[in-house]
């Protein structure tokens, strides 16, 4: 099983490891495409530091993000797990997970960044701050410039079992998986259930839905060994508590109802 992750805006302080080697990440087929966007992002945030605030989308608080960016090279790092911060991640806790669900959370997930392409969370990379909608001087529509290089190297990751999409829409264009790898991929939705007048009314969740894709993650790799079919998907999810539906017109779509966010 394959678990496609975003990443998070916020990023770990305190890191202490080694500068960043592309060389040792996973996915080698991504670091000439790696290359290319680290040394485009750097050049950038080591010249005007406004115009590289606008090209991010930073806010005029957040300009000391880009003299982190301008500093990549040198800065130090930390494990994937450890270095993306925020709802997901917190829920997720991937640093509390018990020795078994760290070796399948290992093997399993996937994190996808405007700057690395993807990542494993064993992979040690530092804090930076590039989205997937940036448009780089040099490289462009980020989403454009890692469509090419991950349709070639993910594939082969995601074996035969199924694949959990729980990406936002941003990360999700980098790579949509087609073709068999496509069948066997499912996406999940967050509704919350509400009566209303006592009539339920469903709603799609949106910040917290973080928090329940990270629980729900964690609890399947606490569980035991991961589901082999995307059959057997929902089954799982059911068999821990969570409320899932299927909807015939978007079969490929799982959707979590639940009554508190």
């Amino acid at each position: 099983m394959l678990v496609l992750l975003p990443p998070s805006e916020g990023k770990a302080g305190g890191l202490k490891g080694r500068p960043v080697a592309l060389e040792s990440l996973s996915f080698p087929g991504l670091t000439e495409a790696r290359a290319r966007v680290l040394d485009e992002l750097v050049a950038l945030c080591s010249g005007d530091a406004e115009k590289a605030r606008e090209v991010l989308g930073l806010s005029a608080g957040q300009v000391g993000e880009v003299a982190r960016n301008a500093a990549l090279r040198s800065a130090p790092t930390g494990r994937v797990s450890a270095v993306y911060t925020g709802v997901l991640y917190d829920a997720l806790a991937l640093g509390g997970l018990s020795a078994a669900a760290k070796r399948r959370a290992a093997g399993a997930l996937v994190v996808f960044s405007g700057l690395w392409g993807a990542l494993r969370i064993g992979d040690r990379v530092p804090a930076y701050r590039c989205s997937a909608g940036v448009r780089l001087p040099g490289v462009g529509a980020l989403a454009g410039h890692w469509r090419g290089p991950l349709a070639e190297a993910l594939p082969e990751a995601a074996g035969g079992g199924p694949v959990l999409d729980l990406r936002s829409a941003a990360y999700a264009a980098l790579w949509r998986p087609t073709g068999e790898v496509g069948d066997r991929t499912l996406t999940v939705r967050v509704l919350q259930e509400r009566l209303v007048g006592g009539v339920p009314k469903r709603t799609v969740v949106s910040h917290f839905n973080k928090a329940t894709k990270g629980r729900l993650v964690r609890d399947l790799l606490e569980a035991g060994p991961l589901p082999r079919g995307a059959g057997r998907v929902a089954d799982a999810l059911r068999d821990l508590g969570y409320r899932v539906e299927r909807d015939e017109a978007a079969p490929s779509r799982l959707d979590v109802v639940v009554s508190e966010v």
